[in-house]
């Protein structure tokens, strides 16, 4: 018997999978979900997420801090990242690559809003002064 896992990103779907069983990180440690454990929901934090189906051994998935949801023989993660790979060594280089890359665009973004919350607040600031 086996599951239906759905790694949902912000704006498509990263993965859709027959998983054997899924093995999360939560603020409480790492938990594992067979077909028959009962429905849950879990805020997962930024970990490795490992499954297994029947064509592969075991999948690692790096994802971000997001949501688990299990219904029946779905499981469903929506998160805002994730990097999938074969070998754990592999992952971690790219896991650092990916996240060194969102640290400059995060940082970029932050400046953007820094000058866009200025410009309303002086616009603002004219106003009351009208």
């Amino acid at each position: 018997m086996e599951m239906r896992l759905r790694i949902l990103l912000p704006f498509r779907v990263f993965e859709d999978v027959g998983a054997l069983r899924i093995v999360a990180e939560s603020r409480d440690g790492s938990f594992g979900i067979l077909p028959r454990r009962r429905d849950c929901v879990a805020a997962l934090c930024p970990g490795i997420l490992v499954y297994e189906t029947e064509q592969t051994q075991e999948v690692y998935v790096a994802v971000d801090e997001g949501v688990l949801t299990k219904t029946g023989h779905d499981v469903v993660v929506c998160v805002r990242n994730a990097i999938a790979g074969q070998d754990l060594g592999q992952l971690r280089r790219a896991v650092e690559e990916e996240f060194m890359h969102l640290d400059e665009e995060e940082q970029e973004v932050r400046r953007a809003l820094v000058r866009m919350e200025s410009g309303l607040i002086r616009r603002m600031a004219g106003f009351y002064r009208d």
